[in-house]
């Protein structure tokens, strides 16, 4: 969606970079300081209820594309536990971290394949929304029956954790879209 506005504008492509790369580090710094505030206020619980990293990744998918969503899915975890790990307390943690880099970046990628369609019907963002979140819940069940021989993280503590974490992904699945959509007519007011 960000890339069809650039676009519009006949931004120069260092413009483009630039734009992106700091959308893309604001959507990164939410996703280390959402959980952390989920975590302050309902603790760890809550983190796997709510799955606050996630809404900043889909954001990204929706506005920035799958390239640049990817990049977002892939460095918001690896970024979060970073940081955290410096203060001791590694937020995800390093067991899920892999788990995590890889479901983020299916949740990216998947809602970033429908930015431009997004860009010209903002409903759009629904579809994109569900199915990258159902592609990324089922990535990371099928990875954990995979490795469960040589990980702690096995399928059915996985499919316990996506139970819990149901009500925040029909939470995100009708905030995100409703966010992208008002953005999207933010980004283009100036079209008609």
């Amino acid at each position: 969606m960000i890339e069809q506005v650039l676009a519009r504008h006949n931004s120069a492509l260092r413009v483009k970079i630039t734009v992106k790369t700091l959308i893309s580090l604001g959507i990164i710094a939410l996703a280390v300081i959402l959980p952390q505030l989920i975590h302050l206020a309902l603790g760890a619980p809550g983190g796997v209820k709510w799955l606050p990293m996630y809404l900043p990744v889909l954001l990204g998918g929706c506005l920035l594309g799958w390239k640049w969503g990817l990049g977002v899915g892939i460095l918001s975890p690896l970024i979060s536990f970073a940081i955290t790990a410096l203060a001791g307390d590694p937020m995800p943690a390093l067991v899920r971290l892999p788990y995590m880099i890889v479901e983020l970046a299916v949740f990216a990628a998947v809602s970033g394949l429908f930015s431009q369609r997004i860009a010209k019907n903002g409903w759009m963002a629904f579809p994109a929304v569900l199915l990258a979140e159902v592609a990324g819940r089922l990535t990371f069940l099928a990875i954990a029956a995979i490795f469960q021989s040589v990980s702690p993280l096995s399928a059915e503590v996985v499919w316990s954790q996506i139970q819990t974490g149901l009500l925040g992904m029909v939470l995100q699945a009708v905030v995100v879209p409703f966010i992208v959509m008002g953005l999207r007519l933010l980004l283009i007011k100036d079209k008609e």
